[in-house]
């Protein structure tokens, strides 16, 4: 009878998921999980469905449980390839990226060996080893496990298929954080039609892809282009997702970016506002996606000259993301950046200059010199070294870091 009743939740999971209906979806997984915790496959498929609903402790939880039950049994290591995946995936979806890193290397190495290399399972491994590294701003260990996804993924499973839309998806996603926008562009555009075309208008994947799109556009300076497209990503992940699901938030945060880089501040902060405040109580305080509001938020205090405001912010969201990211991190050494800004716009130059330092003379073959956010780094030093009088230091820096190329140039 408990069976019984596990299959049908689990049914009508599937039911509600194929609506987009995805807080009924998960409610459904997750009491056939309860019904049935000797359920490897409903364990697994609550955990799926509780990450893409944006519970991602959820997802954690029941991710364990699938993992749990099969152990270390040596004759059920397909299932526990799959739950390593899931629990990885949950994991990095959290933000806790040092913890998910060796069960996704394990996944795929055992991926290998047990099916091969380009099975469709395999090749999900090498994705999201690859989405780990970009998340922790590795992008030269990106760079060639995407390129082996997407090539392997349009010859096995064909140039339309939704995994290999992912895979261009994330390929051009790593392209635009290394500032290679003309690569990523096309992808970006061949992603998001193909997209609408199979999945649909309002697919998750489909409004991410418009979302992503529209990031480029803004970093090209293409406002009138990005905005619409940004407009369309959170009215529809409103209505499909919810209000506070992680992926709307990112299109509430990024609308109002793209305000405040248009000089939109009345518009740019209740946005930002709302996107720190439930970022805070959906993700945690801590979470990567939290500290980039902390720092938008910041950074909008810090444009408006309210820098009794956006100081505690900036400090904020340094110390955690040196703490949880790295010191190296992107996102942490653009906080150092950041408060170096701020420092320097209240003319305290003895407390800047050392951030800027320290943000410009990281290692920068770890992500390359022509990348975007390095040269802003290099600008902002060498600008401050000008300013206080060291025309020697600035020379000695661009000789040893740029090849003697000046990056204002």
């Amino acid at each position: 009878m408990i069976a019984e009743q596990a299959r049908l939740y689990h049914l009508a999971g599937e039911i509600a998921a194929e609506r987009f209906d995805y807080g009924a979806a998960r409610a459904r997984y997750v009491r056939a999980a309860e019904l049935a915790p000797e359920s490897f496959d409903d364990q697994i498929a609550a955990s799926n469905m509780a990450q893409i609903a944006g519970a991602y402790h959820q997802a954690e939880h029941f991710a364990r449980s699938a993992l749990a039950l099969v152990g270390e049994d040596s004759t059920q290591e397909l299932d526990r390839i799959r739950a390593e995946m899931v629990l990885a995936s949950a994991l990095t979806a959290q933000g806790r990226y040092d913890a998910a890193l060796p069960l996704f290397g394990r996944a795929l190495e055992s991926s290998e060996r047990v099916l091969d290399a380009e099975h469709p399972d395999t090749l999900s491994s090498v994705n999201n080893l690859a989405y780990l590294y970009r998340a922790q701003g590795r992008y030269d260990a990106a760079e060639p496990l995407y390129e082996r996804a997407l090539e392997s993924r349009e010859r096995v499973l064909g140039p339309e298929h939704p995994d290999t839309l992912t895979s261009v998806n994330n390929l051009a996603c790593l392209y635009e954080s290394q500032g290679r926008y003309d690569e990523a562009g096309p992808l970006y555009e061949r992603a998001l039609e193909s997209r609408e075309r199979v999945l649909g208008p309002e697919h998750p994947d489909t409004l991410g892809s418009v979302n992503n799109l529209a990031c480029l556009y803004e970093s090209q300076g293409r406002y009138d282009a990005a905005e619409p497209l940004y407009e369309r990503a959170l009215e529809s992940s409103e209505r499909v997702l919810g209000a506070e699901h992680p992926q709307t938030l990112i299109s509430v945060n990024s609308l109002a970016y793209l305000y405040q880089a248009q000089g939109r501040y009345d518009a740019a902060e209740p946005l930002y506002e709302r996107a720190l405040e439930s970022r805070e109580r959906v993700l945690g305080a801590e979470h990567p996606q939290t500290l980039s509001s902390v720092n938008n938020l910041a950074a909008l205090y810090d444009a408006q000259g309210r820098y009794d405001e956006a100081l505690p912010l900036y400090e904020r969201a340094l110390e955690s993301r040196e703490r949880i990211l790295g010191a190296e991190h992107p996102d942490t050494l653009s906080s150092v950046n950041n408060l170096a800004v701020l420092y320097e716009s209240q003319g305290r130059y003895d407390a800047a200059l050392p951030l800027y330092e320290r943000a410009a003379t990281v290692d920068v073959s770890r992500y390359g010199p022509d990348i975007p956010m390095i040269r802003t780094f290099a600008r902002n030093y060498l600008r401050l070294l000008d300013q206080t009088g060291q025309p020697e230091k600035a020379q000695d820096f661009i000789a040893r870091h740029f090849g003697g190329s000046d990056p204002r140039d």
